[in-house]
């Protein structure tokens, strides 16, 4: 008797483990056939929908039953009804196919340019003045892309783009020759900051113009190395062959408006940002007649056959500005 109990026992396990081992190998198509017999109440109707021959349909449920190792329907005479199990493999079923076309949306959304993650590099003069602005544009247009935005000096963004960190890049085009591609971004007017009493001030508010010789006969707030401003002083002073009186450098226009403004020497800066940070009437913001006053900035960007469809979808935004040429 013992023995017997043990083979039962036994053969039980076996039917256990085989059950589970099995798992369930059906695909999307027969899950829809499934939904569609339990909504129509028959095979027959179930594979017209999915536009199946009614036996390899038959075949499909068959294969789904006993892979889960339970029968999912009643047969009826002119039917097919759900039993219990039946209706809970039905939510399962409709839930599995729900979140495979929320899937294929996602992808499609990510073809199409509408999802996905872009690298920026940009240099602080483009993040201050004109990318806050285009990137809420961005987040109102494309919700579901997102930017990840690095600021940094305009030799830096060359770098980034270069070496694969950033998918695009922003930066003031008189720094560097790139062979990467470039569109034009936007415009901006450099200008002299001091206080109100400086004797450049006095120079601009008698009518006189201040022009890059005078201004570098006087000592500077400068930016880091690698900033397109600290360049163009650089080059001023080589073309003019005058000495660069750089006082001390700073990483940020925010840090050279507090030497600025504790009298240890004046600074160049864009217009709008000296609006922005320097607003005191305490402040002359003086403007600066050299050519190189008036700057372009471009963006470049990887190669378009390693551009997702995210980034150039960005790139077309940012680069539609007709403030840009």
């Amino acid at each position: 008797m013992s023995k017997n109990l043990a083979s039962v026992s036994l053969l039980s396990e076996e039917r256990n483990v085989y059950r589970i081992a099995s798992g369930i190998r059906c695909d999307l198509v027969t899950l829809k056939l499934f939904v569609a017999t339990a909504e129509l109440g028959g095979i027959t109707h179930g594979a017209a929908r999915l536009h199946l021959v009614p036996a390899a349909a038959s075949r499909r449920i068959r294969e789904l039953e006993d892979q889960l190792g339970i029968a999912l329907f009643v047969r009826l005479p002119h039917g097919m009804a759900l039993n219990d199990a039946g209706r809970a493999v039905l939510a399962h079923a409709r839930a599995i196919l729900h979140s495979a076309e929320r899937m294929q949306d996602d992808m499609q959304a990510f073809l199409q340019g509408n999802r996905g993650v872009v690298r920026i590099a940009a240099c602080t003069s483009a993040v201050l003045q004109f990318l806050t602005d285009d990137l809420r544009k961005s987040h109102q247009r494309y919700p579901d892309i997102h930017i990840d935005l690095h600021e940094m000096n305009s030799e830096s963004v060359i770098q980034a783009v270069q070496r694969g960190v950033a998918d695009i890049g922003i930066y003031e085009q008189t720094v560097s020759h790139v062979s990467l591609s470039v569109v034009p971004y936007r415009k901006d007017r450099l200008c002299v900051v001091t206080p109100v009493g400086h004797p450049l001030a006095k120079l601009v508010a008698s009518g006189q113009p201040l022009t890059a010789a005078t201004l570098l006969e006087h000592d500077l707030i400068g930016l880091t190395e690698g900033a397109s401003i600290s360049i163009m002083l650089s080059s001023l002073a080589r073309r003019l062959e005058m000495p660069l009186k750089m006082r001390i450098r700073v990483g940020s226009f925010d840090s050279m408006a507090a030497m600025i403004t504790c009298g240890i020497g004046i600074g160049l800066m864009p217009e709008a940002v000296a609006r922005q940070i320097i607003p005191s009437p305490d402040f002359a913001h003086l403007p600066l007649t050299d050519s190189a006053a008036s700057r372009q900035f471009v963006l470049c960007y990887q190669p378009q056959s390693k551009l997702a469809m995210a980034a150039d979808s960005i790139l077309t935004l940012l680069s539609s500005d007709p403030a840009a040429c």
